[in-house]
This record gives C-alpha cells, sequence and structure tokens, in this order.
C-alpha cells in the first residue's frame, strides 16, 4: 500500500514539474497553466475524483506560503505604502464581503444574508501566488507590487474572520453585531502577539544556543507552523499570527543567522514553497468533478449565471474601491495634493486587476460542514462552492491571461523610485568598500606592510573602488551604461566558464579530490550568480 502511494507521489510531482516546464516553453504563468491542465486532467475518464482537504491547506501549506512571503517582504515599501496596504486587506474585505452577501442574497432563491457573508468572506482574498507568478515577467512599478503583496500578507485573516462569523451565525441562527467586533480586535492582536512573541522567542534561542546551517534550516521551517498553531489554539488569527513572525524574524536575522544559514535556508524555502505552490494550482483544477457532483440543487448554467453576476460585482467593486482610495483624498485636502504628485490612474486599474482568488477560496468554501449540528444537510453549500470555484477560474485564469497583454497596453512605468536600482546598488557598494578600506588601513597597517596576502586584500579594494567609480561614470549615460554592463557581463561569463570548464578537466584527471573541486565549483557558482542574479525561474 505504502509502495504504490510512493509511486503515484512521484509520477504526480513529475508529471506537474513537466506541465511547468511547458508551461514556461508556452510564456504562461504556471499558476494559470496548472490550473487548466488540472481541469483537463481531471475530464479524463476514469480518473478519480481528488478532493482537497481543507485542513491540508489551512495547517500544511498555509503557514509556510505566509511565512515565506513576510519573510521577504521590504519593510521600508510596507511602511511607506501601509495605508493603502491596510485599507486593501481590511477596509476592501469587508466592503465586498457586504456587496456580494446582499446581491447573492437577492438573486440566489433560498440564500439567506448570513449564507451571503459567507459566500463574500469565501470569495473577498486574492491570491498573492497567483499575481505575482504572473507580474513577475512583466514591468510594471515597485509600488504595485508592494500593495499586491503588502495585502496578499494580511486579508486572508481578514476574510477568513468574516468567514467563521458568518458561519457562526448560520450553524447558531444569530449574529451580534457588537460582538462580532470585539471578538474581531481580539483574534486580530491576539494572533499579532503570538507572532511577535514566538518570532522573538525563537530569535533569542538562535542566538544564544550554537547551531549550525542545517539547524537553523529546519527551525525556520519548524516556526510558521508553532506559530499558526498556538494562535489557532487560543481562537486567535494563526494567519496575523504567521505574518508578524516572519516579519520580525526577517527584520531581525541579520543577528542570528549565518551567512551559510541565509544561503541555505533561502535556496531551501525556495523549492518548497514552489513545490507547494506547483501541488495546490494543480489541485484547483482537479477539484471540477468534485464541484459538479456537489450541485444538486442547482443547473449548472444557473450556477455559473450566478458565479458570472457576483464575480463581475466582485471585480466591480474592487475596481471603484481603488480608484475612490486614490482621489478621494485629494477632494478634501489640499495638503495631500500638495505632497503627492498627480496620481497615475492606470495604478488602480492594474492593482485591481490583478486581484485573483485561488486555494484560500476553495478551501474555505471546502471547509464548509456538510452537515448542521442537528443533523440536517448544511442550506446551499453546494452553490456557494461551485459560485467559489467558477469566480476562482474567471479571476486566475480569465483575468490572468489578459493581465499581461493589458499591462504591455498600458505602458506604465516606474516613477515611484528617486534613484535607479543599479545606481543605489554603486552607491551601497562603494560605501562598504570604502568602510573595509577604511578598517584594513586603520587596524591592519602593520599587517599590509608585512603579509601579502593582507596587502592583495588592499589593493583588491582599491581596484574594487576604481571600478565602482567607472560605474559612476557609466551611469551619467544610460545607453553607455547598458552597452558597457552587458558587454562587462559577458566577458565574466565567458572567463567563468572557461575556469569551470578547466575544472571539469582536471576533475577527469583525479588528481585533486573531490569535496576540494565540489568547493571550487561552488565558488564559480557564486561569482557567475553575483552576475547574473540568483533566480529560480
Amino acid at each position: 500500500m505504502i509502495h504504490s502511494y510512493v509511486i503515484i507521489s512521484i509520477a504526480v510531482l513529475l508529471s506537474v514539474m513537466i506541465l511547468v516546464m511547458i508551461g514556461q516553453k508556452l510564456k504562461v504563468a504556471y499558476p494559470i497553466f496548472l490550473v487548466i491542465a488540472g481541469l483537463i486532467i481531471s475530464l479524463v475518464p476514469g480518473m478519480p475524483h481528488i478532493e482537497i482537504e481543507p485542513d491540508l491547506v489551512f495547517l500544511i501549506f498555509l503557514p509556510p506560503i505566509l511565512f515565506e512571503a513576510a519573510w521577504f517582504t521590504s519593510w521600508q515599501d510596507f511602511h511607506k505604502w501601509r495605508k493603502q496596504i491596510f485599507s486593501m486587506a481590511f477596509g476592501l474585505v469587508f466592503l465586498t464581503s457586504i456587496v456580494v452577501a446582499y446581491l447573492s442574497s437577492s438573486i440566489i432563491p433560498g440564500l439567506t444574508l448570513a449564507m451571503g457573508f459567507l459566500l463574500g468572506g469565501v470569495n473577498s482574498p486574492p491570491d498573492a501566488v497567483a499575481a505575482t507568478s504572473v507580474l513577475k515577467h512583466v514591468k510594471i512599478p515597485k509600488k504595485i507590487t508592494t500593495i499586491l503583496e503588502g495585502e496578499s500578507l494580511i486579508n486572508d485573516a481578514s476574510s477568513l474572520i468574516v468567514f467563521k462569523f458568518a458561519l457562526a451565525a448560520v450553524i447558531s441562527g444569530q449574529f451580534i453585531f457588537g460582538e462580532a467586533v470585539k471578538d474581531f480586535f481580539i483574534m486580530a492582536i491576539g494572533g499579532i502577539g503570538v507572532g511577535v512573541g514566538a518570532g522573538l522567542l525563537f530569535g533569542a534561542l538562535l542566538r544564544i544556543i550554537p547551531s549550525n546551517s542545517n539547524i537553523d534550516t529546519i527551525i525556520t521551517l519548524i516556526v510558521p507552523y508553532i506559530m499558526y498553531i498556538a494562535a489557532e489554539h487560543f481562537h486567535f488569527s494563526g494567519v496575523l499570527a504567521v505574518v508578524a513572525g516572519g516579519l520580525v524574524m526577517s527584520y531581525n536575522s541579520h543577528c542570528y543567522l549565518s551567512h551559510t544559514s541565509r544561503i541555505q535556508s533561502g535556496n531551501v524555502w525556495s523549492v518548497l514553497i514552489f513545490l507547494m505552490n506547483t501541488i495546490i494550482f494543480i489541485l484547483i483544477g482537479l477539484e471540477l468533478p468534485v464541484v459538479v457532483a456537489a450541485m444538486k440543487d442547482y443547473t449548472i448554467s444557473e450556477g455559473i449565471i450566478y458565479s458570472i453576476v457576483i464575480g463581475g460585482a466582485i471585480i466591480g467593486t474592487r475596481i471603484l474601491y481603488s480608484y475612490a482610495l486614490m482621489y478621494f483624498p485629494r477632494l478634501f485636502s489640499k495638503e495631500v495634493c500638495r505632497k503627492n504628485p498627480k496620481p497615475d490612474w492606470r495604478e488602480p486599474f492594474i492593482i485591481s486587476f490583478a486581484a485573483m482568488r485561488g486555494v484560500v477560496s476553495l478551501a474555505a468554501a471546502l471547509s464548509i460542514p456538510a452537515f448542521l449540528p442537528n443533523g440536517e444537510a448544511f442550506p446551499h453549500r453546494n452553490i456557494i462552492l461551485f459560485v467559489t470555484f467558477v469566480i476562482i477560474l474567471i479571476t486566475l485564469v480569465g483575468q490572468g491571461l489578459l493581465l499581461a497583454p493589458i499591462l504591455r497596453l498600458l505602458k506604465i512605468k516606474d516613477a515611484g523610485s528617486e534613484l535607479p536600482e543599479e545606481k543605489q546598488e554603486v552607491i551601497l557598494m562603494k560605501q562598504l568598500k570604502e568602510t573595509a578600506l577604511h578598517k584594513l588601513e586603520n587596524d591592519f597597517s602593520g599587517l599590509v606592510q608585512n603579509n601579502s596576502l593582507v596587502q592583495h586584500q588592499k589593493h583588491r579594494l582599491e581596484n574594487e573602488m576604481l571600478m565602482m567609480a567607472d560605474k559612476s561614470q557609466c551611469l551619467a549615460s544610460a545607453g553607455d551604461y547598458v552597452t558597457a554592463m552587458n558587454e562587462n557581463k559577458e566577458v565574466m561569463r565567458q572567463l567563468i566558464q572557461a575556469q569551470r570548464n578547466e575544472l571539469h578537466r582536471m576533475k577527469r584527471e583525479k588528481i585533486f579530490d573531490d569535496h576540494v573541486m565540489r568547493t571550487i565549483e561552488m565558488q564559480l557558482d557564486f561569482d557567475e550568480a553575483k552576475i547574473t542574479g540568483f533566480s529560480h525561474g
């Protein structure tokens, strides 16, 4: 039995990776391609029905995905756009839930307002993975990316809280607004407190107790689960606990993670999150037979009509809210107009159109119990699940495929950065080299005179300072800079490849130890990564 499960798992993983490679070849973002592929595979005769286990998503997949996103979030950018991020993550989620609740309860026969809020809570949060993977190959302003990623860190928490309150109202038959508001703040503040406390505790643990890169990496893999489970145990928001803990640990990581731990854990996390995301999106497509089989009280055509109307309302609400958020403050405050430049009308549209629903929405819908406590079937569960599935397809596949061509048509440019990234890099590196050279001359002047190796270090720093000066001059002329940098990168790549070829030739001669050869090869890989960047595809 276990043997067959292992074989099936290996076959599934291999199939998913092949599908991702095909998607890359066709230049289609892998979340979109995997969902389409899953839909096609689910229609194959004899294909067994695979139902997503909600606990698998909320407990196994969600904590590490949120933790990784929080870890690599820019504190500076997050703080800069915090008002818009929190407004989208909380205000828009609540507004969307209200719109969906009243609309769905008015067009779907028998659906109560509480059930409408249940549907609204399920479909409020956009999926961050889908948006970032689609936007990765398109040049957009950093501001838009920051807002989308920052919103996605928090909106899962606010939408799941709405979902829990609505579910409790349907089951109990009553809803007390004052109690709900109080419980909301308790869940949010408690979750943040658990996350911050756990982040500080594990940071202190790693700083005080000696460890190595393997231990550090494993602890970072375990920590998000501890944060999530601890918060949920006390009925707080596990999502906010993981996000808050990830932000705290990331900000202080230089205090307790060595350079080898950062490199190793970064690579492990990159592979893990990519693997989880690929599994999640193929599972969404494979859910089609499960969702269709549950449609008993409504026809498929009725479900599609309801889904299109509600999905359109969700998209329209987001567009209107995004434009209102940008332009309304300017109507009522001259100070806002003075401090902020004239807004670009394309930004709210992109922020709105990049909002795609994903696995959190589907898992939340599937987590609705099939039966009420009294043994009766949960009312209208089938239509809630079907509408959620179709909205995911509309936003993920439909908007996802249209997003790249629309962005190219709009031709939006990044006007938010005062300095280009290349110039910032030159300034930073120049400052660091100056600091190192200053310390070498002041603290190790004797060794510089007597130790030829230390003397070479000084000469290397001086040469690198000259190179930084050359880069600064090239940056003054954009065309010259691009040409010079491309030529320099190509020469460096060719030099590294020549060294790698020579290393492989010496490896065949079997004169040097293999572990020494691997160490040198890894150093060449790092040298090449400095030129090409650490890309994970």
